[in-house]
Protein backbone atom coordinates (compact mmCIF):
# COMPACT_ATOMS: atom_id res chain seq x y z
CA UNK A 1 0.00 0.00 0.00
CA UNK A 2 1.11 3.36 -1.07
CA UNK A 3 1.27 6.22 1.76
CA UNK A 4 -1.14 8.35 0.12
CA UNK A 5 -3.79 5.51 -0.19
CA UNK A 6 -3.07 4.80 4.03
CA UNK A 7 -3.00 8.45 4.93
CA UNK A 8 -6.99 8.64 2.72
CA UNK A 9 -8.20 5.74 4.52
CA UNK A 10 -7.18 7.26 7.85
CA UNK A 11 -8.48 10.36 7.42
CA UNK A 12 -11.75 9.20 5.49
CA UNK A 13 -12.37 7.55 9.19
CA UNK A 14 -10.50 9.58 11.88
CA UNK A 15 -12.49 7.63 14.60
CA UNK A 16 -12.23 4.04 13.42
CA UNK A 17 -9.59 1.60 15.66
CA UNK A 18 -6.67 0.59 12.95
CA UNK A 19 -5.65 -3.21 13.59
CA UNK A 20 -3.12 -4.74 11.46
CA UNK A 21 -3.34 -8.60 10.62
CA UNK A 22 0.03 -10.34 10.74
CA UNK A 23 0.37 -12.51 7.94
CA UNK A 24 -0.50 -15.93 10.37
CA UNK A 25 -3.46 -14.74 10.95
CA UNK A 26 -3.06 -13.59 14.11
CA UNK A 27 -3.27 -9.08 14.92
CA UNK A 28 -0.93 -6.52 16.55
CA UNK A 29 -2.27 -6.36 20.06
CA UNK A 30 -4.68 -3.30 19.45
CA UNK A 31 -3.51 -0.96 22.18
CA UNK A 32 -0.14 -0.88 20.05
CA UNK A 33 1.41 2.84 19.73
CA UNK A 34 3.28 4.33 16.95
CA UNK A 35 6.59 5.24 18.22
CA UNK A 36 8.48 6.03 14.87
CA UNK A 37 8.03 7.18 11.02
CA UNK A 38 10.67 6.86 8.93
CA UNK A 39 12.00 6.74 5.19
CA UNK A 40 14.40 3.75 4.78
CA UNK A 41 16.40 3.95 1.16
CA UNK A 42 18.53 0.83 0.53
CA UNK A 43 21.01 0.75 -2.20
CA UNK A 44 22.36 -2.60 -3.25
CA UNK A 45 23.98 -4.72 -5.69
CA UNK A 46 21.97 -7.96 -7.22
CA UNK A 47 24.17 -11.19 -7.68
CA UNK A 48 24.00 -10.32 -11.13
CA UNK A 49 25.86 -7.21 -10.69
CA UNK A 50 22.51 -4.97 -11.46
CA UNK A 51 22.66 -1.79 -8.74
CA UNK A 52 19.38 -1.15 -7.98
CA UNK A 53 17.16 1.16 -4.90
CA UNK A 54 14.47 1.14 -2.62
CA UNK A 55 12.79 3.21 -0.97
CA UNK A 56 9.90 3.02 1.92
CA UNK A 57 8.01 4.43 4.48
CA UNK A 58 8.27 2.36 7.70
CA UNK A 59 5.86 2.60 10.79
CA UNK A 60 7.71 1.31 14.29
CA UNK A 61 4.77 -0.50 16.24
CA UNK A 62 5.10 -0.70 20.00
CA UNK A 63 3.24 -2.28 22.49
CA UNK A 64 3.54 -1.55 26.22
CA UNK A 65 1.35 -2.20 29.27
CA UNK A 66 -1.24 0.60 28.90
CA UNK A 67 -3.70 -2.03 28.20
CA UNK A 68 -6.44 0.68 27.82
CA UNK A 69 -4.24 2.66 24.82
CA UNK A 70 -6.16 2.71 21.56
CA UNK A 71 -4.71 4.72 18.47
CA UNK A 72 -7.51 6.38 16.40
CA UNK A 73 -6.68 6.91 12.93
CA UNK A 74 -7.00 10.25 12.89
CA UNK A 75 -4.32 10.63 15.90
CA UNK A 76 -2.42 7.68 13.61
CA UNK A 77 -2.54 9.88 10.40
CA UNK A 78 -1.41 12.81 12.18
CA UNK A 79 1.61 10.76 13.46
CA UNK A 80 2.14 10.09 9.89
CA UNK A 81 2.30 14.00 9.08
CA UNK A 82 5.08 14.37 11.59
CA UNK A 83 6.87 12.43 9.04
CA UNK A 84 6.89 15.32 6.29
CA UNK A 85 10.26 16.78 6.52
CA UNK A 86 11.50 13.68 6.26
CA UNK A 87 9.48 11.57 3.39
CA UNK A 88 10.31 12.09 0.05
CA UNK A 89 6.56 11.83 -1.00
CA UNK A 90 3.23 9.90 -0.70
CA UNK A 91 4.41 7.41 -3.21
CA UNK A 92 6.71 5.39 -1.15
CA UNK A 93 5.51 1.93 0.02
CA UNK A 94 4.35 1.21 3.20
CA UNK A 95 5.85 -1.33 5.58
CA UNK A 96 4.96 -1.69 9.50
CA UNK A 97 7.65 -2.93 11.90
CA UNK A 98 6.73 -5.15 14.81
CA UNK A 99 8.96 -6.51 17.43
CA UNK A 100 7.35 -10.23 18.40
CA UNK A 101 11.15 -11.21 19.78
CA UNK A 102 12.23 -10.65 16.45
CA UNK A 103 12.40 -7.06 14.83
CA UNK A 104 10.53 -7.85 11.64
CA UNK A 105 8.81 -5.42 8.48
CA UNK A 106 5.85 -6.18 6.78
CA UNK A 107 4.81 -4.66 3.87
CA UNK A 108 0.51 -3.28 3.90
CA UNK A 109 -0.93 -5.59 1.60
CA UNK A 110 -4.35 -3.99 2.18
CA UNK A 111 -7.11 -2.22 4.13
CA UNK A 112 -10.60 -1.49 4.55
CA UNK A 113 -13.66 -0.02 6.81
CA UNK A 114 -14.72 -2.98 8.76
CA UNK A 115 -17.36 -1.78 11.41
CA UNK A 116 -16.07 0.56 13.89
CA UNK A 117 -12.08 -0.19 12.90
CA UNK A 118 -9.91 -0.14 9.72
CA UNK A 119 -8.46 -3.26 9.02
CA UNK A 120 -4.65 -3.74 7.77
CA UNK A 121 -3.53 -6.63 5.95
CA UNK A 122 0.41 -7.36 6.03
CA UNK A 123 2.37 -9.32 4.08
CA UNK A 124 5.47 -11.66 4.86
CA UNK A 125 8.51 -10.49 3.15
CA UNK A 126 10.67 -12.78 1.19
CA UNK A 127 14.11 -12.72 -0.43
CA UNK A 128 14.59 -13.50 -3.86
CA UNK A 129 17.01 -13.83 -6.75
CA UNK A 130 17.06 -10.62 -9.09
CA UNK A 131 18.89 -12.14 -11.74
CA UNK A 132 17.28 -15.38 -12.50
CA UNK A 133 18.19 -15.35 -16.08
CA UNK A 134 21.70 -14.29 -15.88
CA UNK A 135 22.04 -17.13 -12.84
CA UNK A 136 19.77 -19.34 -15.17
CA UNK A 137 17.54 -20.35 -12.56
CA UNK A 138 14.57 -18.99 -13.36
CA UNK A 139 12.03 -20.79 -11.66
CA UNK A 140 13.62 -22.28 -8.90
CA UNK A 141 15.33 -20.42 -5.84
CA UNK A 142 17.13 -23.16 -3.89
CA UNK A 143 19.42 -23.74 -7.40
CA UNK A 144 19.67 -20.18 -7.87
CA UNK A 145 21.42 -19.32 -4.36
CA UNK A 146 23.90 -22.62 -5.01
CA UNK A 147 24.50 -21.30 -8.62
CA UNK A 148 25.39 -17.70 -8.33
CA UNK A 149 25.69 -16.56 -4.66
Amino acid sequence: MKLRELKSLLRGHPAAQPRFLLPNGEQIPAHFHITEVGHVAKKFVDCGGIFRDRDACVLQTYVANDFEHRLKAGRFADIIDLGRPILPGDDLEVEVEWDCCVVSQYPIASGRAVADRLEFQLAAKHTDCLAKQKCGCESEAAKCAATCC
